[in-house]
């Protein structure tokens, strides 16, 4: 049989007496007594569930009081001590991870009792382990150091002020009528008998205590049955009823009227005109308890109609119905019950307005969205403004919501669009946020006792249409998830809700690629989760474009709870294992209480109680009550099953079997008993409870372990264990001679009090013990077998020869371990052996000899590998006796250990690691028995093990744990062996998942025990298997794993909702106000979070506990002082909060999950006796007004946490609500430390910007004697022997709602700014005090916050991400009359395109930033995009805004001083005039806002004047048009060369200047951003050609385009356009290749404009007739377009030579004399143009050497002479688009001519020259892949094959043979003239060798010449980079790569059809993936001109360059062109 070690004895069994249970009951109740129920007086419940306690939600009635802004947040004065957030202040770092314990992982401590804890280090006082020797590991029986911090909670209902929203009745099957119009606050009045709650079945209680009880007399009604909040005297309403009173929770009154200072709401009579008053309910009474008649008369006529819920009743289910119909049993005192039923004869009154949505039983899929309400542009800003806009987070909850609209603003919402405000980051993982207008929160008012009031919320329409309930009328929650090649984010969190929607999108590295998604996230509820179950998510498309991959999204609507996964793959695969990314989402249970109301996560307020100390079951509703009346709102219990022999809570005899100590004599109570008790207390206490499951670990008496002992790890199926466990039998041996005395002569003596005896315990281990059993032998070879096996192998093989055996290392020859675990039994391979030693011996004498001779080489080998073996497990016995002693350490000598000296049998010298079997026998029978039929039965204990892996299991074979003595060890629980799938250990699996469904179907969560300990593997499946039970099952455990991301993968493979927490992991105060702060919330005046946003990482929802039920009281840690303050910061939590049962009594001790056997206390209402408690009793009453505040601030949505530590041992708490603006700020004086010894400080004062509504509480605890406060514990505490009990020497006093001048804490008064309101704290104010403010804003920062509000709310979100307008009519006449060149100046202009405006203005400069990269809203825009996402308040952006309004007047100061922007200036100047009287700590978030909305409201503008192509296209192609508006615009300095007169409709506009002339004012391209922006720097002919196509074409700016055609061509000499524009008569004509890119743009501009052609006939103003004329008059020599062009081809084909104008240094300051000489010209034999010399450079690539100290000053770094490719492709192009036009009638010339100095003509037509071209080009440019010699005369030039040369007769010899990227151009324009296969392999050679992550290199990387990092400041002599002389030798430019994927897309179908097409048109895509990346990240919103090498960042390149956007979004528009094109073909 088992030996269970170390038992404890149990005491208090239940004995009945002789005579009867009546007898035993009327005794004082002990553990094993059922509890009297006493009869005590109880008042009435409320007829309804209304709020009639002191901070219940209130709604204000007919007369409601005027307005009252909210509160505001406490001000934190600036001072070195604040270490916590705040709110102008960045929040401080968090840090990753939670230091479970600082203990060593050395010194495990004997743990025989199963006790929940983590080791706790040693004290400081404790004496130092020796050098080598770890500190001990606390077993489970004793307190666990500080554990993981804790998550936020939030709790009671007080006043919530938010504004309405209207609601949509849950189950609408019959029509409602029309809601009434109501104030924003209204009281909640009674339900009606069909909405009570149905009877609950009531426990057996005993025999004789099954008599009903008498019905409790009837208390005098309550003073009211309705609350009436009291309106500030001080302050009175606005004109109209926008602005809703936030009036003060007050104590219960006798019935709602307006208070005389305040006058009621305006025009109530005109609302009631618009809608008819629907017919008011019946509102149900109490039994025997009317309303007072005053009360009952307002209530039913009041002066303003409130709005009602639908007067048809809500279809009942019919457990329902039959709830009402049941009788009622008279309730016992202060017991659960159902509430008395209402009656129907009360007065009638306006029904509760609060609508109750049921939740139905089984989850049904989500309905379709109902259309949403909404309010019209102008009346909706009132109501707008008085709710506000919702702010949220990733942590949030749908709430509910209620009606509060007027008639009138319903009928205009009929006809508007939903108004929601989008904040749209232009941003890779931020595609566009919409803000949300409030969700009023739905929250029970509190019962007329001193219970807190229940914590819960109503399901809201957002949930219940997850539910399957009905639709909802809010934005849908929308979290954007970005998918990215090779993101596996498994330890990444992500939170979401039901009823959310999970978009899944493909990031720029799927660009592409054909990607599959798939999730096992379920479509429909009723599918049920099958976590191996996935389904293949559809792609969608919100883009016109539909082949563009950015538009691209999948779904999933989130409409189960749990943890789910998914994954994507390339091709359809659906293999996961295949999957290129994959991640997890959590989606958070609903948690319903009552019959429909939703207790929010945050806030759940959880009580640990030790189930086994509840007593027998019919005492626990009275002992439970306890919490009930603390303010709790759910129980936590221990496990309820039957206990093993330690009594350990955790260690758990028969999993199927209820705990014996629950029943009583003739009444055997089942698991359904306990079910019917747990569903009444969520029914009437609205309370819900969980409990633990215990998975890894079973106790010893387990019966079920003698039939499957397999399911145990033992020394049969473990026979790794073996040698562990013959160690532990000898420390089991060792100990048995220590207790009987032999080893006190050697220094051991029976009681170890010395660490000498430590000591002299180390030596007999190593010296005595441990020598017996050579445990190395387990691991080693029998050396002599092996060399007989070999010696037996080799005499008849042949020798190795030595080449043979040098292939196999020695290295290879190691011992295989015996699976077996044998002594001795462990080999080696013997095939290498006799490869490694059966070798020729020349020295040896004969065969025989060599045998000899390998047999000596082999067996020292043996040796080595046993010696190395033996030293390898001697090195974990070193560390198992260091483990040993520290156990012994911590047990016997340490001051925080038990101290147990005596060792014995129950106390050994350490605790056991296996069960034994039998009697205790020698060493030698116990080595034999773990390899006999009874091995089975030797099982290894579980534990846990300090920093292990908890992802492996510490018992497999790999580990020695176990020999390592390294194991916290439970000596009464066994370790379970699952194996890797139910069929290796189908009992245990079918056992533990009956175990797990039956308590998923009694609770409604789990605490998962030993949580890293259990393999997660089996937890995944049990609780796969609880959730089909329980859908909503609710998740918690507490990890010890030290990493926040081994955290993340417990959460996200089992769905953990909530992680255990603990504030008493904090050594000091700071610390636990960090963790407070760490554990939910967001810094206070965040940024206005939306729905539509990102999915950011979460942290580990955290459910923080002030103590949990493993550790030690803080009264024992800390001082009973601290623990009411440290409490109050708990609460103050944003999280999920908690304690364990006992702190609330003050019990100053642990209660012990092992050793604790009396019985909790009960409740009583009145006075106390032994075993009891009430409110009095300990800081009950304070924990109940903590619960009720923690609960309101949660439910009302209290969401901003600002932490401040003001002294060393003060912490100031703010949770301030970013609707209503209202705060609460708790401040705790902690005492980590007796009173007396904390010396006195100046505490600074508390400063309020705002209004102090009140103060909500005061709470102090003191000691009964002055000289207690020098003692952690007051006075002398006496246990109870049958009851636990608490503290009794303290005082605790508490005061509720005060006014300033009856608070005793604090002085209040007001500071020289009348804004601050100033709380001095007073000499009452000490440790173990704590006080707690409510703030609102004052009436005029309320009045603006509102005005923003309403002006926010005017602002409409479409489907589309980013998509915004304006329903302001006013804005939207002003917006629309702006053009893309008002909105150039309003969003975009750089510094110096604003200095060029000459009136002293340049971008905005921020202190301790830098100035502003744009003038316009895209500079402010950029900054907030990245700082809005992190919160980051304490950037110096948000300190300037919160320092002053500059920005703002910056803003609207360069917007009035042009016409056109004018109108835009005054809507600013009206909106940000309101921000001057919000709170500065505000201004940073709705700045924010309001530039965010008109900066989206304006870009959408841009895109409507943009085409279709735009303004219906993926965010790539939008965030390239908006490129165009970044550089097209009017700059004085640079403006086009006047244009005729004459020209056709529609001219330029013009301005006057300031002599009266009138300047025409055509907007221009600058070529970029900063550097090419102004002067003559802006217009460059080439550049503006390139860039013109996709930034004025595709953009449809056809005008503008047509302006900068025709006004370079006036400006055309020598038949060149010019290179530097500079206004025309200032240009320079040093280049060759801008005529031909600006007939490539007239091409375009043909092709793309409807009748583009008629440009030809355009006339165009020349400046220069003729050569050498001055400059015209504007329409002084007009000719056509045509006529230019064809003079510029004439000029080329007859050819030019000429010289610069004024030449020399005035012009160009680096070219030597011979550069200004021009010539260009056609080679007759090939048709190419040529031109140019080595002197200058007149192509694209036109760097100019200027270093004399490099010798290149000059010198061009790559003239290009000759014929350029680039140039011979722009010509052939031009020649067949012109043929064409001539052809269509649209072109007047065909032919060029030229006549030679003999007077010979020649003359070509265009298809000749044309032909001549492509005849030619194959045969001059192509450098074969395989060498020719016939065609290559200098091949010893050619490094590259497989290209095309860069120039043909270039003067540098080399130069045609380089590889540069230009030879894409030609193709791209003039594929035709190319050979396909050619063209193909050569592209691909250039993007293979030539292609970086964004640019292209400008030449080979293998060339001589090559460096791709430019700097142009380098003044070396190195001529290769001096002065940046490399600038096209090697550098990634950006713009030519738009022309190689063009040429990819114009060749692949050539090659291969249209699958080619197709795959390149992919690949294509994935190419542009970095380009995407950067455009949407770069705070300038735009593309470089150029990279370093491999795209790094280069200094000197412009950041946004037009020609790189530009030609890129020419590739996405020819995609799209492509994709039609192609399905049109298929649909043909």
């Amino acid at each position: 049989m088992f030996r269970a070690t170390c038992k404890v004895s149990r005491g208090g069994c239940w004995c009945p007496p002789p005579d009867s249970l009546t007898a035993a009951m009327s005794e004082a109740p002990a553990k094993g007594k059922v509890i009297k129920k006493k009869k005590v007086k109880k008042a009435p419940a409320p007829a309804a569930p209304i709020d009639e306690g002191t901070s219940g939600p209130t709604l204000a009635a007919a007369a409601a009081p005027a307005p009252a802004p909210p509160p505001a947040v406490a001000t934190p004065a600036p001072a070195a001590s604040s270490v916590k957030k705040s709110a102008p202040q960045p929040p401080e770092p968090k840090p990753g991870k939670e230091q479970a314990s600082s203990a060593p992982n050395v010194a495990p401590v004997p743990a025989p009792r199963k006790n929940k804890v983590a080791p706790e280090p040693p004290q400081p006082k404790a004496a130092a382990a020796p050098s080598g020797e770890p500190e001990p590991a606390v077993p489970r029986t004793t307190p666990k150091a500080p554990a993981p911090k804790a998550p936020k909670v939030t709790q009671n209902p007080s006043a919530l002020k938010e504004t309405p929203e209207p609601m949509a009745p849950s189950a609408p099957t019959k029509k409602a009528p029309q809601e009434a119009p109501r104030t924003l606050q209204q009281v909640p009045l009674p339900k009606t008998p069909q909405e009570e709650s149905k009877v609950p079945k009531e426990l057996p209680v005993s025999k004789a205590s099954q008599e009903v009880p008498k019905t409790p007399k009837e208390a005098p009604a309550p003073k009211s049955s309705v609350e009436t909040p009291k309106a500030p005297k001080e302050e009175s309403a606005p004109k109209a009823p926008k602005e809703t009173p936030a009036p003060k929770a007050s104590k219960a009154v006798p019935a709602p009227k307006a208070p005389k200072e305040t006058p009621a709401p305006k025009a109530p009579q005109e609302l009631l005109k618009e809608a008819p008053a629907a017919k008011a309910p019946v509102a149900p009474k109490a039994p025997k308890e009317e309303l007072a008649p005053k009360a009952a008369k307002e209530a039913s006529a009041p002066k303003v109609p409130q709005a009602t819920l639908p007067s048809k009743e809500t279809p009942k289910t019919p457990q329902e119905a039959a709830a009402v119909k049941a009788p009622q049993e008279a309730p016992g005192p202060k017991t659960l019950q159902e509430k008395p039923k209402a009656s129907q004869e009360a007065p009638a009154a306006p029904k509760a307005s609060k609508e109750i949505i049921k939740v139905p039983a089984e989850p049904a899929a989500p309905k379709p969205a109902a259309p949403q309400s909404q309010v019209s542009p102008r009346a909706a800003a009132p109501a707008a403004a008085a709710s506000g806009l919702r702010q949220g987070h990733d942590r949030e909850v749908n709430r509910p919501v209620e009606a509060s609209q007027s008639p009138r603003q319903q009928e205009a919402e009929e006809a508007s669009p939903r108004k929601l405000t989008n904040f749209f980051k232009m941003g890779v993982h931020d595609d566009g946020v919409v803000t949300q207008e409030p969700q009023t929160q739905q929250v029970r008012a509190p019962a007329p006792t001193a219970a807190a009031p229940t914590p819960t919320t109503k399901v809201s329409s957002t949930v219940a249409a997850a539910q399957g309930e009905g639709p909802s009328h809010q934005q849908a929650q929308v979290r954007v998830l970005t998918l990215n090649h090779k993101d596996h984010l498994d330890s990444t969190l992500f939170r979401l809700q039901k009823g959310w929607i999970l978009q899944l999108r493909p990031g720029p590295t799927l660009l592409g690629r054909q990607v599959s998604v798939f999730t096992n996230h379920p479509e429909r509820p009723e599918d049920g989760f099958t976590r191996t179950k996935y389904r293949h998510l559809q792609w969608k498309s919100d883009s016109h474009n539909k082949g563009d991959d950015t538009a691209l999204y999948v779904e999933v609507t989130l409409v189960m709870a749990g943890s789910f996964h998914y994954y994507f793959t390339y091709d359809d695969s659906e293999n996961k294992d295949k999957a290129q990314g994959s991640g997890f989402f959590l989606v958070d249970p609903t948690l319903i209480v009552g019959t429909n109301e939703v207790l929010q996560q945050d806030c759940v307020q959880c009580q640990t109680v030790l189930s086994k100390n509840l007593g027998p079951l019919p005492d626990w509703e009275q002992r439970l009550q306890v919490a009930h009346e603390s303010g709790y709102n759910m129980i936590h219990f221990t496990p309820i099953q039957e206990l093993g022999d330690s009594n350990s809570s955790y260690s758990l005899k028969d999993q199927h079997k209820l705990n014996i100590e629950f029943q009583i004599p003739d009444n055997e109570f089942t698991f359904d008993d306990v079910e019917v008790l747990i569903k009444k207390m969520k029914q009437e206490w609205k309370m819900l409870s969980l409990t633990d499951i215990v998975l890894n670990h079973t106790a010893n008496e387990t019966p079920w372990l003698q039939e499957h002992p397999e399911s145990t790890y033992n020394c049969n199926n473990s026979p790794h264990l073996r040698p562990a466990y013959l160690l532990d039998r000898v420390l089991h041996h060792m100990t048995l001679e220590v207790m009987d005395g032999k080893w006190k002569d050697r220094g051991i003596p029976v009681a170890i009090k010395e660490e000498k005896h430590i000591e002299a315990v180390k030596n007999a281990l190593h010296n005595y013990f441990l020598p017996q059993v050579k445990l190395h032998e387990f691991y080693t070879v029998d050396i002599e077998k092996m060399v007989e096996e070999f010696r037996r192998r080799i005499s008849c093989t042949v020798p190795s020869i030595k080449t043979s055996a040098e292939e196999v290392s020695k290295n290879k020859l190691v011992i295989k371990q015996d699976p077996q675990y044998g002594r001795k039994t462990c080999t080696v391979d013997m095939d290498i052996a006799v490869r490694l030693y059966n070798l020729p011996k020349p020295e040896a004498s004969d065969e025989a000899d060599r045998v000899v001779r390998c047999c000596s080489e082999f067996r020292r080998h043996l040796e080595h590998l046993n010696e190395q073996r033996a030293s390898e497990i001697q090195a974990h016995l070193i560390k198992a006796v260091s483990c040993c002693l520290g156990t012994i350490r911590y047990q016997r000598l340490q001051p925080d250990g038990p101290k147990i000296a005596a060792v014995s049998k129950d106390n050994p010298l350490v605790p056991p690691y296996f069960t034994h079997y039998g009697k205790d026998t020698t060493l030698e029978e116990e080595e034999a028995l773990m390899f006999g039929p009874k091995a089975s039965f030797l099982m290894a204990h579980n534990g846990w093990v300090m920093g292990d892996d908890p992802l492996k299991n510490f018992a497999r074979e790999e580990s020695y744990v176990y020999l390592r003595r390294e194991l916290v060890a439970w000596g009464d629980s066994v370790k379970l062996r699952y194996g890797n799938e139910p069929k290796d250990s189908p009992y245990l699996w079918d056992l533990m998942r009956r175990y797990c469904e039956y308590t998923a179907r009694i609770f409604h969560g789990i605490r998962l025990d030993n949580c890293h300990s259990t393999p997660i593997h089996v937890a995944e499946y049990m609780l796969d298997a609880a959730r089909k039970v329980r859908p909503d099952l609710y998740v918690i455990a507490e990890l010890f794993t030290n990493s926040d991301l081994t955290d993340n993968i417990f959460i996200n493979r089992l769905g953990i909702n909530s992680l255990i927490r603990e504030a008493m992991s904090a050594p000091d105060s700071h610390e636990e106000g960090r963790l407070v702060y760490r554990y939910g919330g967001e810094p206070v005046g965040a940024f206005l979070l939306p729905p539509v946003r990102p999915l950011v990482p979460s942290i580990a929802h955290a459910m923080f506990l002030d103590l949990t039920h493993d550790n030690r009281s803080p009264a024992e840690v800390r001082t009973a002082w601290d623990m009411l303050p440290s409490t109050a910061l708990v609460s103050m939590a944003c999280c999920a909060t908690g304690s364990n049962r006992g702190y609330d009594e003050l019990v100053p001790h642990h209660i012990h999950v092992v050793d604790e056997q009396r019985v909790y206390a009960a409740w009583s209402e009145s006075s106390t006796q032994r075993g009891e408690v009430n409110k009095k009793s300990g800081i009950i009453e304070c924990k109940n007004l903590l619960n009720k505040l923690h609960f309101e601030l949660g439910a009302s949505g209290f969401n901003q946490v600002f932490v401040d530590q003001v002294t060393e041992h003060v912490v100031t708490v703010t949770r301030h609500n970013p609707v209503s603006h209202q705060s609460v700020v708790l401040v705790a004086y902690t005492s980590f430390r007796p009173p007396a010894q904390i010396k006195a400080t100046n505490i600074r004062p508390l400063k309020v910007q705002g209004r102090l509504e009140e103060i909500i509480f005061e709470m102090q605890v003191k000691g009964t004697k002055e000289e207690d406060a020098d003692k952690k514990i007051p006075g002398v505490f006496v246990p109870d022997l049958e009851f636990i009990n608490g503290l009794e020497n303290f005082n605790v006093e508490v005061k509720e709602h005060l006014t300033p001048a009856q608070s005793t804490f604090v002085q209040v008064t007001s500071s020289s700014d009348s804004d601050m309101t100033v709380c001095e704290y007073t000499s009452k104010f000490t440790p173990g005090s704590v006080i707690a403010f409510r703030l609102s804003l004052l009436p005029r920062a309320q009045s603006a916050v509102n005005k923003i509000r309403g002006t926010l709310s005017e602002f409409g979100y479409k489907s589309r991400i980013s998509e915004v307008t304006t329903h302001n009519p006013v804005l939207t006449d002003i917006v629309n009359g702006l053009s893309l060149v008002d909105l150039n100046r309003i969003l975009y202009r750089c510094d110096d395109e604003e200095k060029d405006e000459g009136r002293g203005w340049g971008a905005y400069n921020i202190p301790n930033y830098g100035p502003l990269l744009y003038c316009g809203l895209q500079g402010v825009v950029s900054v907030l995009s990245e700082i809005r996402v992190v919160n980051d308040l304490g950037h110096p952006l948000c300190g300037n805004l919160r320092d002053g309004d500059w920005l703002p007047d910056y803003i609207v100061g360069r917007l009035k001083f042009e016409p056109s922007t004018q109108r835009l200036a005054g809507w600013l100047e009206e909106v940000f005039g309101y921000l001057r009287d919000v709170p500065r700590y505000l201004i940073p978030a709705y700045f924010d806002s309001i530039v965010t909305s008109i900066y989206l409201t304006l870009i959408n503008r841009a895109w409507a004047l943009m085409g279709e192509f735009i303004s219906e296209g993926s965010n790539f192609v939008k965030a390239l048009g908006l490129c165009s508006v970044q550089f097209c615009g009017t700059v004085k300095s640079a403006l086009l060369p006047p244009l005729s007169p004459n020209l056709r409709d529609p001219k330029p506009p013009s301005f006057t200047d300031g002599s009266g002339n009138q300047i025409q004012l055509s907007a221009t391209i600058a070529a970029g951003l900063p550097h090419f922006s102004v002067g003559y720097m802006r217009n460059w002919g080439r550049d503006t050609f390139i860039a013109l196509p996709g930034n004025l074409l595709i953009t449809s700016r056809y005008e503008e385009a047509r302006w900068i055609i025709l006004g370079f061509a006036g400006t055309m000499r020598h038949g060149l356009i010019p290179n530097l524009l500079d206004g025309g008569k200032k240009a320079r004509f040093n280049c060759r290749d801008a005529i031909w890119f600006w007939l490539q743009a007239i091409q375009r501009y043909v092709t793309v404009v409807p009748n583009g052609h008629e440009i030809l006939k355009d006339k165009v103003s020349r400046l220069y007739p003729s050569d050498d004329c001055s400059p015209q008059e504007p329409g002084k020599s007009d000719q056509l377009l045509e006529e230019v062009i064809q003079e510029g081809l004439q000029r080329h084909f007859q050819g030019v030579k000429f010289r610069e104008r004024n030449a020399g240094f005035q012009i160009d300051r680096q070219m030597n004399d011979d550069g200004f000489n021009n010539n260009v010209g056609v080679d007759l034999e090939t048709g190419f143009v040529y031109g140019g010399s080595v002197n200058n450079c007149g192509t694209w690539m036109d760097k100019m050497g200027s270093s004399e100290l490099a010798g290149t000053k000059g010198k061009p770094a790559t003239p290009r002479d000759g014929s350029a490719v680039e140039i011979i492709g722009l010509c052939k192009s031009a020649l067949a688009f012109l043929g064409r036009m001539h052809k269509e009638g649209k072109y007047s010339y065909n032919t060029v001519e030229q006549c030679d100095g003999t007077g010979k003509v020649t003359k070509w037509t265009y298809e000749f020259w044309e032909k001549k071209i492509e005849e030619n080009f194959e045969k001059h440019f192509w450098v074969s892949e395989t060498p020719m010699p016939e065609s290559e005369p200098r091949p010893e030039l050619i490094h590259r094959r497989g290209i095309y040369k860069d120039s043909h007769n270039a003067s540098q010899f080399w130069a045609d043979f380089q590889l540069r990227c230009n030879f894409p151009i030609a193709i791209a324009v003039a594929p035709e003239m190319t050979t396909p296969k050619n063209a193909w392999v050569a592209l691909k050679n250039a993007e293979e060798i030539l292609l970086g992550p964004l640019g292209i290199k400008t030449l080979d990387p293998k060339d001589w010449a090559y460096n791709g990092n430019y700097d142009n400041s380098n003044n070396t002599a190195d001529s290769k980079l001096a002065h940046g002389f490399n600038y096209h030798q090697g550098p990634e430019w950006l713009w030519p790569v738009g022309w190689l994927l063009r040429a990819q897309l114009a060749i692949a179908p050539k090659v291969g059809g249209t699958e080619e097409l197709a795959r390149t048109m992919g690949h294509v895509k994935s190419l542009m993936a970095n380009h995407l990346t950067h455009l949407l990240t770069s705070p300038w919103r735009s593309l470089p001109e150029l990279t370093d090498a491999e795209g790094a960042f280069c200094k000197d390149s412009n950041p946004a360059q037009s020609w790189s956007t530009g030609c890129l979004l020419e590739v996405l528009w020819e995609l799209d062109h492509i994709e039609r094109s192609l399905n049109i073909s298929a649909n043909i």
